[in-house]
């Protein structure tokens, strides 16, 4: 009996046995988006394990310590320049999608009808602010010096014939600042967490040629493991591109 009971511990450990992944992620897509694929990786000998993080700067922190074996939430300026500020070497494995910046407002519902003086929060790290800036722009609500530089600042601003005053906050903290300020520059993710929807509410929206896509990102090496591997065509497949595209509804579009 003992000997049987010693043989069936053995097969359940073995068929228990997988990969352990663990990777770290923004609420909504990602972990969603995580969570559908999650099945399909366990059929691999992948466990999927998600960790949901609300900020912008732990998930990294995480993934340099090892703490995390990857992570889900930012697109590559954003990664290249955080790596480099934080003397990190993190690497894309594979672009996911493309969450479409969003212009919001309470108080106007056309650009044409925006106030002098009027109050613009936008993202407070470099590379979203710079991206939030570069759309006002695109849209001819100001000027900056160099369009193409995406860490643009408001000091780069050469033409504001609004007198707009921008006020720069945490990305997940802008759509609850909606009431406070005239218009807001919101990260899709963010705003679909609000409830807003980019394609009806956004006063302006960017195209699906965004640049921004956000991707899949781990230590400098480990883009060749076979778990990251499995991790990234799962959620390059078909099944998660009808998932974005019914689910979102063009507030995020599939980058593969």
């Amino acid at each position: 009996m003992k000997k049987l009971v010693l043989c069936l511990s053995l097969v359940s450990s073995i068929v228990s046995f997988g990969a352990k992944l663990k990777v770290g992620a923004s609420p909504v897509p990602h972990a969603q988006l995580l969570q559908l694929v999650k099945d399909d990786l366990k059929n691999q000998d992948v466990d999927l394990e998600i960790v949901e993080l609300t900020d912008y700067v732990t998930p990294n922190l995480l993934l340099d310590s090892k703490e995390l074996d990857a992570n889900f939430f930012q697109h590559k300026p954003y990664l290249d320049t955080f790596s480099k500020e934080k003397n990190l070497k993190l690497v894309g494995a594979g672009n996911i999608h493309v969450e479409p910046l969003g212009v919001y407002s309470k108080k106007i519902d056309k650009i044409e009808n925006l106030k002098k003086g009027a109050v613009v929060a936008i993202p407070n790290d470099p590379t979203n602010g710079g991206r939030a800036l570069i759309l006002l722009h695109n849209n001819g609500i100001i000027k900056l010096k160099n369009p193409q530089d995406l860490l643009a600042t408001e000091f780069d601003i050469v033409e504001n014939k609004n007198n707009l005053k921008f006020k720069s906050l945490d990305a997940a903290q802008i759509p609850r600042a909606l009431q406070d300020v005239d218009l807001a520059v919101v990260n899709g993710n963010y705003a679909i967490e609000a409830g807003l929807n980019p394609l009806t509410q956004a006063i302006i929206i960017e195209g699906k040629e965004s640049p921004y896509a956000n991707l899949i990102a781990v230590r400098e090496g480990d883009e060749n493991r076979e778990d990251i591997k499995k991790l990234v065509k799962a959620l390059q497949s078909e099944k998660v591109k009808v998932f974005i595209e019914n689910t979102y509804k063009g507030g995020v579009v599939p980058a593969f």
